[in-house]
C-alpha cells in the first residue's frame, strides 16, 4: 500500500468550449526528491534569467508576456525567453521521481451555467477515475488544488464519493500557487495541454510541448 499526492489545476475557457484539468500526481515517499527537483529548476532559473525563486510562474500570464518575471529588463522584452523557461519548466518536472502527470478534457457549446456545470462534470470524471485507480492499486491519494477553498465545487464532488469503499483522501486541500511550486507545475501542465487539444494557431509553438517535454505521460484525454 503506498500514499500519494495529486496536485490539480484547471484550464479551458467557456469562449472555446474546453474544460481540462492537469495533474501532477507524487509517491509520497519520494515528495522531498520530487519537490527538491523544482527546487533546484528554480534556483538554476535565477542564475540563468533573474527570474526570483519566489517568482509565480503563472502560465496564462507568464508564456504569453505579461509582467515583468526577471530583474533583468532586456530578457523580459524577449518573449522567446519565456517558451524556453516553459518548456525547461516540463523537462523539471517529467524528471520529478515518483511523479506521473496527466490530463483529461472535454469539449462542449454549453455556455453560461451550463458551460460550469460541465466543468464540474469534468472533475467529478476524473475524481472517480482517480479512486477507482488508487482502489485498484491498494492505495490512498490526497488531492491539492489552487485556491482558498471558497468555492465548494469541488468539495461536493469529493463527498459524493462512497466511503466505505474511497482511496481519496478528505475533501481537496487547497493553497494558493503562489506559494507552491507544484500547484505552479501542475497550472503549466493544464495550460499547456490545453493548448495541445485546442490547437489554436496563435499557439503552435505549443502543440507539441507534451509529446517532445513529457515523453512517459500519456497524451491529453477526452472524458
Amino acid at each position: 500500500m503506498a500514499a500519494r499526492i495529486l496536485y490539480i489545476d484547471d484550464s479551458g475557457a467557456e469562449s472555446t468550449g474546453y474544460v481540462l484539468y492537469g495533474w501532477a500526481e507524487i509517491d509520497l515517499a519520494q515528495w522531498s526528491a520530487a519537490l527538491r527537483c523544482l527546487l533546484d529548476f528554480r534556483k538554476k532559473l535565477y542564475a540563468d534569467t533573474g527570474i526570483p525563486a519566489d517568482y509565480e510562474l503563472h502560465a496564462t500570464q507568464f508564456i504569453p508576456g505579461r509582467g515583468t518575471p526577471s530583474t533583468r529588463p532586456a530578457w523580459n522584452r524577449q518573449k522567446r525567453n519565456r517558451r524556453r523557461v516553459a518548456q525547461d519548466a516540463l523537462a523539471a518536472i517529467a524528471a520529478m521521481p515518483g511523479t506521473r502527470v496527466g490530463a483529461v478534457w472535454r469539449h462542449t457549446s454549453e455556455k453560461g451555467r451550463a458551460y460550469y456545470d460541465q466543468r464540474t462534470a469534468v472533475y467529478g470524471a476524473l475524481l472517480a477515475d482517480i479512486d477507482a485507480r488508487l482502489g485498484a492499486a491498494g492505495d490512498h491519494g490526497i488531492i491539492v488544488m489552487d485556491g482558498d477553498g471558497s468555492d465548494l465545487t469541488y468539495q461536493r464532488e469529493h463527498r459524493k464519493l462512497r466511503l466505505a469503499t474511497r482511496h481519496v483522501v478528505e475533501d481537496p486541500w487547497f493553497i494558493g500557487s503562489h506559494n507552491s511550486q507544484p500547484v505552479q507545475a501542475a497550472d503549466l501542465l493544464a495550460y499547456t495541454a490545453y493548448q495541445v487539444v485546442q490547437r489554436h494557431p496563435g499557439k503552435d509553438f505549443m502543440w507539441d510541448w507534451w509529446r517532445r517535454h513529457l515523453p512517459a505521460a500519456e497524451a491529453p484525454r477526452r472524458i
